[in-house]
């Protein structure tokens, strides 16, 4: 079936649209491309635009709360809404938390409302984070989504808060929704195609770019109750976060999930994997503790692969290397 979408012919072998805001960046990016590939269409809402921005079926230049894109919803009606867009980081959401609240909490509202009022039926799906479980005790990790969400920083309890309010939303009005709490999402496009754009600050994008550039490399904390004394993650591939989502929209999961790969790393497990990687040895320097840092912090995604046929394909070395791959093209 081919369609115009803003005068754009579009060959479509699912009959269904989303809208992914945060369509530009990193995460909303590789959902797109995943969404692209598996034959949606894939409408992309971004204030910037990137060279991802060619591969969607259409394109929104504008905020994600703006007119042009509320409109869009109203008028077109999109099966499936992807919300990716938000501000992002502990760190500063510790020393700025306004923009945190009113862009993850105010204006994901009126998003939401526009939703529910036009589009009932739409399955939204919203972009969570580890964060909030705050700083979990360790004898309750890994975390599962029943646990206790004690957020320690302002960007933590902007996405808990959101998805209180799509649990409500369900209840009362009856909307679709499936929140992922992600963890530390990293990698590249297996096929080359989008990764972190550059000065990310994810350690292994920081870990790489001090390689590239050869500039020092500095991990916060060395003195946290893990093995090695630096900070244990849970690391996620974002082609598996992308996957993720497409298996939630094509299976029906509703309620809030894990996504991550139930084992954990230390900041030096990665360290130590990157130079087998690049084949470098380049070792870090210690600074303090980031505020808002838990030591320990993995996932327990048993829920996600009890409720559906989703599993992580990626182990951390290929994580690793698909993002050096894209750190070795012009990105740097």
């Amino acid at each position: 079936m081919e369609e115009i979408i803003e005068n754009i012919p579009v060959k479509r072998s699912i009959d269904k649209t989303a809208l992914v805001t945060g369509a530009g960046g990193y995460i909303g990016g590789q959902v797109g491309l995943e969404l692209i590939d598996h034959g949606y269409t894939v409408v992309g809402v971004d204030r910037r635009r990137r060279p991802i921005s060619q591969a969607w079926s259409s394109t929104i230049e504008s905020s994600f709360d703006s007119d042009q894109t509320l409109d869009f919803v109203v008028e077109c009606r999109p099966d499936i809404i992807v919300h990716c867009a938000g501000t992002s980081l502990v760190g500063p959401s510790m020393t700025d938390p306004s923009e945190y609240y009113e862009n993850n909490v105010a204006r994901s509202i009126r998003l939401l409302d526009v939703v529910r009022k036009y589009q009932p039926d739409a399955h939204f799906i919203f972009a969570s984070s580890a964060a909030t479980y705050g700083n979990p005790d360790p004898s309750v990790v890994p975390l599962n989504e029943d646990g206790p969400t004690v957020p320690i920083s302002p960007y933590g309890w902007s996405k808990l808060m959101f998805e209180q309010i799509l649990a409500d939303y369900a209840r009362s009005y009856g909307i679709k929704y499936t929140a992922f709490r992600f963890f530390n999402v990293c990698g590249a496009d297996p096929q080359g195609r989008h990764g972190q754009e550059k000065a990310a600050t994810h350690i292994i994008a920081r870990y790489l770019e001090s390689v590239i550039n050869q500039k020092e490399f500095v991990i916060n904390g060395d003195d946290f109750a893990t093995p090695d004394g630096t900070c244990v993650r849970d690391y996620i591939h974002v082609a598996d976060i992308a996957s993720a989502v497409r298996v939630a929209i094509e299976e029906g999961l509703q309620g809030v999930y894990n996504i991550g790969t139930n084992q954990g790393a230390s900041n030096l497990d990665v360290v130590k994997i990157a130079e087998q990687v690049t084949g470098t040895h380049w070792p870090p320097k210690f600074g303090p503790r980031r505020e808002g840092d838990p030591a320990l912090l993995t996932a327990s995604a048993n829920k996600l692969m009890r409720d559906s046929s989703w599993r992580p394909r990626y182990d951390l070395y290929e994580m690793i290397e698909h993002a050096w791959e894209w750190y070795q093209r012009d990105v740097i």
